[in-house]
């Protein structure tokens, strides 16, 4: 199976969605206990576990891309390894 994407477009993936996910995990936590720093102004959502589960599966789609994207740098990797020159 050849990699669809290149091998830089992968890692950046990756590291993008390491960083989103633990983001949004953090910011969904604060949400689902009511944190005051995320509930405590006028303008702030009513529903704070209902703002949490919209961003947790958030969470997940970036959990797909990481799957997705790791996939992808594993590709590359097993590619690299069999070397520049093949003998048909």
């Amino acid at each position: 199976m050849k990699p669809v994407v290149g091998v830089m477009q992968a890692w950046s993936c990756i590291v993008i969605s390491v960083f989103a996910i633990v983001i949004l995990s953090v910011i969904g936590s604060l949400f689902k206990s009511n944190h005051h720093s995320m509930m405590g102004s006028t303008d702030d959502p009513k529903d704070g576990p209902a703002v949490a589960a919209t961003v947790f599966s958030a969470v997940i789609v970036y959990v797909v891309f990481l799957v997705g994207c790791g996939f992808q740098a594993f590709l590359h990797y097993r590619d690299n390894r069999r070397g520049a020159i093949t003998l048909s």
